[in-house]
């Protein structure tokens, strides 16, 4: 979703071709190698963006000894199904990571609509949070084990109040924002 999310985002700028958007993601940072995106990858997705009529191919470009160029633009279809596609992600996302192109095409929703999906992923986390010190709490282990459960135990608090931290800050971000 996050790849057709970034798909329709960048063809709300203009009409485009599948390879220079893949260069347009690598550039400064590139995440098409952190996502381990490749060209097939994204021409499956534009298929399938063309499928349900979110996308729809233009014009060939071609060139002397080059491949041709498919070039896309986004439908009105895509254009109304884009916001939905990025809620959807939010409430769907597990962690920050994972709503992180939801994130950087924030423009194309309404911040009153996506605060709640993200205060509620906050409260939910709390009580994740909370529950697990209450385990840990009760553990009853011998001295052989402590070193080891001590370690889980930091491993997980530590993720937990970092994405807790990451949270509070979107939101509060998202706050600031004017719509």
């Amino acid at each position: 979703m996050s790849i057709q999310i970034y798909i329709l985002s960048k063809l709300t700028e203009g009409e485009n071709y599948p390879y220079k958007l893949k260069k347009k993601l690598s550039e400064p940072i590139p995440f098409d190698k952190m996502g381990n995106l490749t060209e097939s990858k994204l021409y499956y997705h534009f298929e399938s963006l063309t499928k349900q009529g979110l996308v729809e191919p233009r014009e060939i470009i071609k060139e002397d000894h080059r491949p041709d160029k498919q070039v896309f633009a986004i439908t009105d279809k895509g254009r109304e199904q884009l916001p939905n596609k990025i809620y959807e992600l939010f409430e769907k996302a597990k962690n920050i990571s994972e709503m992180l192109v939801g994130i950087m095409f924030l423009q194309h929703v309404e911040n009153a609509r996506v605060i709640p999906i993200l205060e509620k992923k906050l409260e939910v986390l709390k009580e994740k949070q909370e529950q697990f010190q209450v385990i840990y709490n009760q553990i009853q282990i011998d001295d052989s084990m402590r070193d080891q459960v001590d370690f889980v135990h930091s491993y997980y608090s530590n993720n937990i109040a970092n994405e807790l931290h990451w949270l509070e800050k979107l939101i509060s971000k998202m706050k600031d924002i004017k719509e």
